[in-house]
């Protein structure tokens, strides 16, 4: 392929990742134009909560789903190269198996145990971060051949992963939640411990199951993601992240609080409940704000705004002057695209604020 082809099929993924689709259609585009410039045997496109940075949703092609349990609990539970946490964390964010084990792929016990076994041998992996904040994975596949990725396809990714991850961020702005759909009460899941099979649910987790489940494994993503990362804490595996929770996108447009803990029992029979619930209005409004790229200090201002804080308590709060404060004000004003206090917690909340 050309330089000028190349070149041309790398701005039609920028510009995909800047016309506001949702995330199956990105994921779809962003795939479908990669294949044009690079081979790819099979590939995992995952959403991320930029909090926690565990999985929400994710898309993955064959043979991959047939193994998600054990690639889940590689990701949460054991020690390995390219983790995703630890690229969104990384300088770099994209890194290939071949590039991590210097060709020495059974040193890697994703390759060992998984992906060999399924025919696969060298991975590119992305996390997809855009101004610090990590909005999903990318993890492409090529068959068990010694020739895998090479630099250049890495630092192809590397140019369009901040792009990526602009789309995902989009998504959440541009098909935000509906007005209606998923019920207030909880839904939960009870699962055993040694295969995570499911035991019991009440009615509304068979509901919430049809509304986020990926087609990806038995277990939403989302689910099978928080269990893991539970029974990772409790064995103490330092690869576990701090908290066995994440958000997850209902299709009907909510967003879900998905959270794991243990249920005691009789000996020998572990538990765990897995509950799924709507998110609140606050905790959608801390998504969006990190959607439309505050700062620190600007998300600081904006969650008391949001409570309903007087100007002077904020700037009391946050110890600055009036003065910075109206600057970082104005600066929400204009990324969230509103003119007032009251616009900004109706657009982040769909409610007129308190009276202040």
């Amino acid at each position: 392929m050309s330089r000028a082809s190349a070149a041309q099929i790398e701005h039609e993924i920028v510009r995909a990742c800047h016309r506001g689709l949702d995330v199956p259609g990105l994921q779809r585009e962003v795939l479908a134009t990669l294949r044009r410039v690079m081979s790819i045997d099979a590939a995992f496109f995952a959403t991320a909560d930029p909090d926690t940075l565990l999985f929400t949703g994710a898309h993955a092609e064959e043979p991959l789903p047939k193994s998600q349990a054990l690639f889940v609990e590689n990701e949460f539970g054991a020690a390995d190269v390219n983790k995703f946490a630890t690229l969104a964390t990384s300088s770099r964010h994209v890194a290939s198996l071949d590039g991590a084990t210097r060709h020495e792929r059974a040193s890697s016990g994703r390759y060992r145990d998984i992906m060999g076994p399924l025919g696969l041998g060298d991975e590119l992996r992305a996390a997809l971060v855009v101004d610090s904040r990590c909005w999903g994975y990318l993890c492409l596949h090529r068959e068990d051949h010694e020739l895998g990725f090479a630099p250049g396809d890495a630092d192809l990714l590397a140019r369009l992963g901040p792009h990526i991850a602009h789309g995902l961020r989009q998504a959440v702005l541009v098909h935000g939640p509906a007005g209606a759909g998923v019920g207030p009460r909880p839904a939960v899941l009870v699962l055993a411990d040694e295969d995570l099979a499911v035991v019991g649910m009440n009615p509304e987790a068979e509901v919430l199951m049809s509304l986020v489940d990926e087609g990806v494994g038995p277990l939403p993503v989302s689910v099978r993601t928080v269990a893991t990362a539970l029974i990772s804490l409790e064995r103490g595996d330092t690869a576990a992240p701090p908290v066995p929770s994440t958000r997850a996108r209902a299709a009907d447009g909510h967003w879900l609080d998905v959270h794991a803990s243990r249920l005691q029992g009789p000996p020998g029979e572990g538990r765990i409940a897995v509950v799924l619930e709507r998110a609140g209005g606050h905790t959608i409004a801390q998504l969006l704000l990190a959607a439309h790229g505050l700062t620190p200090r600007e998300v600081d201002v904006a969650r008391l705004v949001i409570r309903g804080t007087a100007r002077t308590t904020i700037a009391n709060t946050l110890h600055i002057s009036r003065h910075t404060l109206q600057d970082h004000l104005k600066s929400i004003f204009d990324k969230v695209g509103v003119r007032s206090r009251r616009e900004l917690v109706g657009r982040l909340l769909g409610a007129p604020p308190p009276s202040v």
